[in-house]
């Protein structure tokens, strides 16, 4: 058997194409086009309904974009954060998004376990979410895993704002429909 030494995740070639605006001034704004990548996404077939931007709080200016490439990728951790955060990092030459600039991580939903620590490490210093409720597990049939009773305060506590609640209806109506559309839901372990 032959061991792997590399791998790599690449953006699906409609969003790699895709014009982004240069800024994004408001949350709203922000949140909207997560929402628009995050429905494409999945109906593209490329992972699941999500995705994230990294964006400089100040400016608004967009840094990087990332959407859930884990089927495409055959790679568990391509989560539209990691994806996000990596392409924000490999911009900046640093691993560190807090030095020079205060930006912020936007999602379609609360991060899962793996996304939360990811953020946390990333040196973000805002995270905008449009919910945090039991339903995109409920609606998708993902399993986010199991994130602490105190995962807010535990960002803060590390200097990490959040802000919830951001167009919450429109994630819900993206994660309504994946569910009812039979698409794959990649967990490793079943009931």
């Amino acid at each position: 058997m032959t061991r792997a030494s590399t791998f790599t995740a690449s953006l699906p070639y409609w969003l790699e194409g895709r014009q982004l605006p240069n800024a994004l001034p408001t949350d709203e704004d922000r949140m909207a086009l997560v929402h628009d990548l995050a429905d494409l996404n999945w109906r593209a077939g490329n992972g699941g309904p999500f995705a994230a931007l990294v964006v400089d709080s100040a400016t608004g200016d967009v840094v990087s974009a990332g959407v859930n490439v884990v089927l495409a990728s055959g790679l568990s951790s391509t989560h539209a954060e990691v994806v996000a955060l990596s392409l924000a990092q490999t911009t900046s030459g640093s691993w560190d998004l807090s030095s020079g600039r205060q930006l912020e991580l936007v999602v379609n939903w609360r991060p899962c376990v793996m996304c939360y620590g990811a953020t946390i490490w990333s040196g973000v210093r805002r995270l905008v979410i449009a919910g945090s409720g039991p339903e995109c597990e409920e609606l998708t049939g993902f399993d986010e895993g199991p994130m602490r009773d105190d995962w807010r305060e535990q960002l803060e506590a590390r200097g990490i704002s959040v802000t919830s609640d951001v167009l919450r209806d429109r994630a819900l109506r993206t994660f309504a429909e994946y569910g009812a559309s039979g698409s794959t839901v990649y967990n490793a372990r079943r009931d």
